[in-house]
């Protein structure tokens, strides 16, 4: 972890700089991993793969946990999964 920016004098305040930057480089994981998985969705989309399915609902999946979780807000996640879906539909056409 990195040194403290802020030079708080308070406890409390320490103690939530710390908890802020565990959130944060959490949060970065989750993200890459939703742009990781989306990726993975697509291309076996498009490329007519035969677990496509599960390649699909394992990015529904990270997606509807990271908006249960805070880390996306849920509309975005539910924008997000239509699109997969829609994607999903037109190559099934």
């Amino acid at each position: 972890m990195e040194s403290l920016r802020a030079v708080a004098n308070i406890k409390s305040q320490k103690k939530r700089i710390l908890q802020n930057e565990k959130r944060r480089v959490r949060n970065v994981a989750v993200r890459s991993e939703l742009k990781t998985r989306t990726k993975i969705a697509k291309g076996a989309l498009l490329e007519g793969a035969d677990d496509a399915g599960e390649k699909l609902q394992a990015a529904q999946k990270r997606l509807g946990k990271a908006a249960s979780k805070g880390v996306i807000h849920k509309n975005a996640a539910a924008r997000r999964t239509s699109r997969l879906m829609k994607a999903a539909g037109r190559d099934a056409e």
